[in-house]
């Protein structure tokens, strides 16, 4: 008897099927909970900054996010700053299909308003690091610009397929797009969960905030969680016990330490800071 008759049976690929869309529902919960926190430091930290004038503040997490003067560059930083806040919080919301279902005008609006402040907030980056630089050295820089860039191709994909009603190819590419407009966010908790683990810096200089490990780190934050997402919609698509089974328990394991990961990111970085 070969594997494939040994592991398939209806009560076997209804387990299967239950493990995968669970193991997706915990991923993404923890992914929300996660970027709502991040977008409620972002708000809290440069917003009230803003707000009593005193941006050059956030040069404490931004290195020359402000530099005085240059009016452009930091009204351009600005907008960086709300779009991304807008998409971390709107985003998810076009994933309920409660909400979607009832309220289906409101899932456009929301939608629209999703892909253009994502393609938005992606130009903005770019300016940041084509003008300003950043924290890291130029391979860390080469890999933001290829998650903004993703982020925009993504959108227009997203978009063209609205348009033309291919609701299946649509949803792949909004689901590419919300992880790419995560890639800052994936980029800190892998960090956190990196230094917790190693208990303290580990393949990379503190100091410079360069090194092989932040080198591999800046594009895992994009290709790594596009990766799963792949294997996701390969396992939603072909039938298979011990694919879906396999693909359940990765996505089971990435949640868990993007989940440990958030908790030392808000205990680190963010809370001490608001």
């Amino acid at each position: 008897m070969n594997a494939a008759v040994l592991f398939s049976s209806p009560s076997l690929d209804h387990a299967a099927h239950r493990a995968l869309e669970s193991s997706a529902r915990f991923w993404f919960f923890t992914a929300v909970a996660g970027q709502w926190l991040f977008a409620a430091f972002v708000v809290v930290f440069y917003g009230a900054d803003a707000l009593r004038g005193d941006l050059a503040h956030w040069n404490l997490v931004l290195p020359n996010g402000y530099v005085e003067g240059e009016t452009f560059g930091t009204g351009a930083i600005a907008a960086h700053l709300a779009l991304a806040f807008l998409v971390l919080v709107g985003g998810p919301l076009q994933f309920v299909d409660r909400l979607r279902e009832r309220f289906p005008r409101l899932h456009r609006v929301n939608g629209a308003v999703y892909l253009v402040a994502s393609m938005s907030a992606a130009a903005a980056g770019l300016y940041m690091i084509l003008t300003r630089g950043g924290v890291g050295d130029v391979s860390q820089h080469v890999a933001v610009c290829f998650n903004a860039l993703l982020i925009i191709m993504f959108s227009g994909f997203a978009w063209h397929a609205a348009l033309t009603r291919d609701f299946a190819a649509h949803r792949r590419w909004v689901l590419r797009l919300f992880l790419a407009v995560a890639g800052v966010w994936f980029f800190r908790v892998g960090f956190t969960f990196w230094v917790a683990v190693n208990g303290g810096a580990a393949g990379f200089d503190p100091h410079t905030f360069t090194g092989p490990f932040l080198t591999v780190l800046a594009f895992a934050q994009t290709l790594l969680p596009l990766a799963v997402l792949e294997l996701y919609l390969r396992a939603q698509a072909t039938p298979g016990v011990l694919t879906r089974f396999g693909v359940a328990a990765t996505l089971s394991a990435f949640t868990l330490v993007m989940g440990f990961g958030t908790f030392i990111a808000a205990n680190i970085m963010w809370a001490p800071r608001i």
